[in-house]
């Protein structure tokens, strides 16, 4: 399955077409999963899983890892909101790959919103910084101290401090 993946990255991979002109590759979403993690139509059955880097949503469901997490609904429903049959650009850091073989993205609507970013900022979802994918890392915590500072989202009448984030 990850070299099918591989294959079709690697043919849609950001790259030049020429010195002038970068290739933009939009994918539409078909599903979300949670706040972090929703499908891409890639031309396969299931579509292609994506994780959005450098943040963390709360968990839907309850796995042998992890509980469902509060705020879960909420940050999927926004997500799904924001993304859910339009088209998303994928970019990519250093790795391309979990070790569940979701795609790790940042990812940007056609109007230029960063999803990411958006996520941090409205309180749908916390920072999870994991090297090497950390272009954006400084930017993110910002952005999750404002939201909690302004208790938006998942911060909303929460008690911490500032040095949670």
């Amino acid at each position: 399955m990850s070299a099918c993946l591989l294959i079709s990255l690697s043919c849609h991979a950001p790259g030049r077409l020429n010195a002038k002109e970068p290739e933009v590759r939009y994918y539409q979403v078909i599903r979300v999963i949670d706040g972090d993690t929703f499908r891409v139509d890639d031309g396969s059955e299931k579509g292609m899983a994506v994780r959005l880097i450098g943040i963390d949503a709360p968990e839907t469901r309850r796995t042998r890892y992890k509980e469902a997490g509060f705020y879960a609904e909420e940050s999927r429903e926004y997500l799904s909101k924001l993304i859910l049959g339009k088209s998303v650009r994928l970019e990519f850091d250093v790795d391309t790959f979990d070790h569940y073989h979701r795609v790790l993205a940042y990812v940007f609507l056609r109007d230029g919103t960063f999803l990411n970013a958006r996520l941090l900022r409205e309180g749908y979802a916390m920072v999870l910084t994991v090297p090497p994918n950390v272009r954006y890392a400084e930017q993110f915590v910002k952005l999750a101290r404002r939201a909690r500072e302004k208790g938006r989202g998942l911060w909303k009448g929460t008690m911490l401090s500032g040095n949670e984030i």
